[in-house]
């Protein structure tokens, strides 16, 4: 790939993301990692973009992206999918904290069914989900931190793909995501923006639950957030197909199966792969 190529694939990404990861990058073009780091040195001293820790973004910055939608199904409608799963493997979450823990629950529709069954718990919780603030609001003995950034209207989330200092302060026993699909490439998400803030939020927790049902193994997203190696606890529901459980026990991962009725309190199954 010549020079000129490469300059386009890269200046074509950031006019679509407004941030590029340099895994990503590597990802994507056909070039040695000097070779990279000279287009993006040349490419920045024209102005073109601007270096950051983790990646490249466009000269905009934040301001750049706060003008984007981020890729995927939004909110108001991806509440109301698999509503009774969520539920269920929502209320399987929230048995896994302890009181007094700190957690950082990401933002989703299936993490948000964590909330109600917080209260007692007295959590220290870091979250970028509105949704999720509006939730924990009321409960006066939850804890609730959100990072800085910008805020995507459509999932009502604040994201920051690059270095924000006060979030680096926090640090949880356990983190709470969703995922767009589950692959054997691991849990995947449809915007890299979303994938970049997720991973800054990963190294400041000791362990990652992973919130989906069952029809996530059946989908298809782009951008991994992490291998499945990372990944210390899976819950869904009984709909999780045989391929599936056998990948997961591959990766040794802690399966929590759930009945997907909302009005009963969830059969949680657990099974420890190893």
């Amino acid at each position: 790939m010549h020079a000129t190529e490469r300059d386009l694939v890269i200046l074509g990404l950031l006019d679509e993301h407004g941030f590029v990861s340099l895994r990503d990058l590597s990802q994507r073009i056909s070039a040695s990692a000097t070779t990279l780091r000279r287009d993006l040195e040349r490419l920045q001293a024209g102005g073109k973009l601007t270096r950051v820790r983790g990646g490249v973004q466009s000269t905009g910055g934040v301001e750049r992206i706060s003008g984007q939608r981020l890729q995927g199904v939004p909110f108001h409608e991806n509440i109301h999918l698999n509503r009774a799963a969520k539920e269920a493997i929502g209320r399987a979450a929230a048995d896994l904290c302890r009181p007094g823990d700190a957690v950082i629950i990401d933002g989703g529709s299936t993490t948000l069914q964590m909330c109600p069954h917080l209260a007692p718990l007295r959590l220290q919780v870091l979250t970028n989900s509105l949704h999720i603030v509006g939730a924990l609001l009321p409960q006066q003995n939850t804890s609730v931190s959100i990072p800085g950034g910008v805020v995507f209207r459509e999932q009502n989330i604040v994201l920051h793909p690059f270095d924000e200092p006060a979030t680096h302060r926090f640090h949880a026993s356990l983190m709470f995501v969703g995922a767009a699909a589950v692959t054997r490439h691991g849990l995947m998400q449809n915007d890299i923006i979303l994938v970049q803030a997720e991973r800054k939020l990963l190294s400041f927790a000791d362990k990652l639950i992973a919130l989906v049902d069952s029809t996530k193994f059946s989908a298809s997203a782009a951008h991994s957030l992490c291998e499945l190696t990372s990944v210390h606890t899976l819950i869904t529901d009984r709909g999780l197909d045989e391929p599936s459980a056998k990948m997961l026990k591959r990766n040794n991962i802690n399966v929590i199966t759930v009945d997907a009725w909302p009005s009963e309190t969830p059969n949680a199954q657990r099974s420890k792969s190893a």
